[in-house]
């Protein structure tokens, strides 16, 4: 089973106001509500690509509800564990510039914690957990890395996709999968990564320090790097204008995950990853199967090291 955890959910509440002005009234040509969250975006495309998920995390009040109502509906089970006050609800209002107005998090207690904790260690050998995004600020840095306490252990392959302190300490559990792009690999290194060749070796030595068994990592025009067991490989996707940026590393992660369940072809699931990745990218909303199918045959993938 493969479950997705967002601990900071939001209600994107998305504004169409061409003609926005500050300090007056303005009507909305359009207005969208969806959940938000990147273990949430995951689970969403996972749908999309015909595979099941269930989404854990908090939620609270009437934005928690609707977002467990609107994923019930697209078919996700949801098990969050319900905390005091409303999950957040982040505005953005698209005018001649976007202007984003991001809600505060609820208050999430220890209990809250434990809570989640408890459904996390009824995890079993071979279940797949997807970690994804920013922490509430008023939860540890190492959260992460408490949340993934044991399951190594247990044989629990664990997805991360996280940034900044959250993601160094939660390096030291020796999460399955890693996500970060260049910069973020480089932050870990106290270095600058300008070149595929950086990255290989800053990826490289960020696997045998933590017992990483794959890692992606982003590199902009470069398209992605794929490190595992067998070499280096890497994908770029076809030159398309960018329509959607919301989602498509979360849907990148989701294609990963999908595809590596059922294929141990490094360049078939790196493919099939940055083709979801970018088939979100080039949409208005998270991208269809036929979209991936058609993005797929597209991406320009390439071995770069191969492993004796």
């Amino acid at each position: 089973m493969i479950y997705t955890v967002t601990l900071n959910p939001a209600l994107d509440y998305v504004i169409e106001a061409p003609d926005f002005q500050t300090g007056t009234i303005n009507r909305s040509k359009e207005d969208l509500k969806y959940p938000g969250g990147k273990g949430i975006n995951v689970s969403r495309v996972l749908d999309r690509l015909g595979v099941t998920s269930k989404a854990l995390g908090f939620a609270g009040g009437f934005t928690g509800d609707y977002i467990k109502q609107v994923l019930n509906e697209e078919n996700i089970t949801t098990d969050f564990v319900d905390v005091n006050g409303d999950t957040r609800i982040n505005v953005k209002i698209r005018g001649e510039e976007e202007t984003e107005i991001n809600g505060t998090s609820p208050a999430i207690s220890q209990e809250n914690i434990n809570h989640l904790l408890t459904k996390l260690e009824k995890l079993e050998e071979n279940d797949q957990l997807v970690l994804a995004g920013s922490l509430p600020s008023m939860l540890p840095d190492d959260l992460y890395q408490t949340l993934m306490s044991g399951l190594k252990e247990k044989k629990v392959n664990v997805y991360l996709d996280t940034s900044g302190k959250p993601l160094k300490a939660a390096l030291e559990a020796k999460p399955y999968f890693v996500k970060p792009n260049h910069n973020e690999l480089g932050d870990l290194y106290h270095t600058t990564i300008t070149s595929v060749e950086e990255a290989i070796r800053y990826g490289e030595k960020m696997m045998q320090d933590y017992e990483i068994n794959h890692a992606v990592i982003s590199m902009a025009g470069e398209g992605a790097i794929y490190l595992n067991e067998k070499g280096a490989y890497q994908a770029i996707p076809p030159k398309r204008p960018a329509v959607n940026s919301v989602g498509a590393g979360d849907s990148l992660v989701a294609g990963f995950v999908a595809k590596h369940l059922s294929s141990d072809n490094p360049e078939d699931v790196l493919t099939y990853a940055v083709a979801t990745g970018s088939a979100t990218a080039f949409s208005e909303t998270f991208c269809t199967r036929e979209e991936v199918e058609d993005v797929y045959s597209q991406v320009q993938t390439k071995t770069l090291r191969e492993k004796e």
